[in-house]
């Protein structure tokens, strides 16, 4: 993590010229009970009392912080500017920002962005009461493009991390295909992916009880619900949704079953239908993905083919960013929603990943959903996942 760490801070530094944001202080206390999301990747350990991190464009890069977090902030390897205090943060943050001079100061707030709000209301009030008579209150802007850009743009080491996890992902879901039979729970299987994980010594993507998530048959509990005692008929379409965490970096995959009737030795017409929309709507979204198009542009391609198909659009964004969380980043594939805010208008960059999962409701069978990551290219996108283009097909 410590060569991941430095990585990201070069990579703010880079950031911060691009922007034309000449300081970027990330401002936290009591950082194990009231995380900052970004002290992961800029910092790699917690502090106890008020602590100001900051990084500027000219390349310097300092910790203020408590005294008694300096030896193991020391051990860290990460910083070499370290300043401890005793009584009062106040006069050493003030003498390094004046040492500075900046003129645009970013700070870790955001109206738009959950991943880049890590500054609570308290610490607000704090940081605008040590700026009080000077004139850098006024240049606060958010640190939310920073941020983003930071957590979607994957350096070599995070998508190596990434990578790993997706293809660990889709091994799992090899043995899973093997063990599966109709009559058993959606618990079941999701007791069987857990057992899998564990023994590999991972962890899931997400929480436990929801990570896999597992789908069986029509009027199934929705997306980001926990298994069931459900059981799996012949007949029905099963869906997973499941990723791991490798190294502090997440994969978020979905697969599609069905599980053959008597006598069948294909799925049904509507059900091979549903699928090849969806398959094919992702392909659709992975060639036109690039470098400076919109979140939206990019749901409305798969969006409109599916209802263009005959049916319902999915209640949900077609897909997200991946990277220490299995929601990550800042752009997203976001519909033009108001819950999306300005989200939607934001332009995808080289270097991020997406996941890409449109899903449709078969009558009477379940819902057909392929959830695939894709990594955005100098001028296109390569999937990390290798796609599933056929139907997984169960015969008891």
């Amino acid at each position: 993590m410590n060569k991941i760490i430095k990585e990201k801070i070069q990579q703010a530094i880079s950031i911060l010229n691009e922007k034309n944001i000449d300081m970027w202080i990330t401002f936290v206390r009591e950082s194990a009970y009231s995380k900052d999301p970004v002290m992961d990747i800029i910092v790699g350990t917690n502090v106890t009392w008020e602590s100001a991190f900051t990084i500027c464009r000219n390349g310097s890069y300092s910790a203020i912080i408590g005294s008694l977090d300096t030896a193991n902030m020391k051990s860290q390897g990460i910083f070499e500017d370290i300043t401890g205090y005793v009584k009062s943060i106040k006069e050493p943050f003030l003498n390094l920002i004046n040492s500075k001079k900046p003129n645009v100061i970013a700070v870790n707030f955001s109206k738009n962005s959950n991943i880049a709000d890590g500054l609570t209301y308290g610490m607000y009030l704090i940081l605008m009461d040590y700026l009080k008579g000077t004139d850098y209150a006024d240049k606060l802007v958010s640190s939310e493009e920073i941020i983003s850009a930071l957590r979607g743009r994957k350096s070599p080491a995070e998508l190596a991390n990434m990578t790993e996890a997706v293809n660990v992902t889709l091994s799992i879901y090899n043995e899973v295909t093997k063990f599966m039979k109709p009559g058993m729970t959606e618990k079941k299987v999701a007791d069987y992916i857990t057992g899998l994980v564990k023994a590999k010594g991972l962890e899931p993507a997400w929480e436990e009880d929801q990570c896999p998530a597992v789908f069986t048959g029509p009027d199934s509990a929705g997306a980001h619900a926990e298994p069931t005692k459900r059981t799996i008929q012949k007949g029905h379409v099963l869906n997973i949704d499941f990723g791991v965490k490798i190294n502090g970096y997440c994969s978020d995959l979905q697969r599609t079953w069905y599980f053959l009737r008597d006598g069948e030795d294909h799925a049904p017409a509507e059900v091979q239908r549903g699928f090849d929309v969806i398959r094919d709507s992702i392909q659709m979204v992975a060639d036109k993905i690039k470098p400076g198009v919109m979140g939206y542009e990019m749901d409305e391609i798969a969006r409109n083919y599916i209802v263009a198909n005959g049916y319902e659009e999915y209640p949900h964004a077609l897909g997200h960013q991946v990277g220490r969380i299995a929601h990550d980043g800042g752009c997203g594939l976001f519909p033009r929603w108001e819950r999306y805010g300005t989200i939607p208008y934001l332009k995808v960059e080289e270097s991020q990943v997406y996941t890409i999962e449109p899903r449709l409701p078969v009558k009477d069978f379940g819902v057909a959903t392929i959830e695939e990551e894709v990594l955005v290219t100098k001028d296109g996108s390569r999937f990390i996942s290798t796609p599933q283009k056929e139907l997984y097909l169960i015969k008891s």
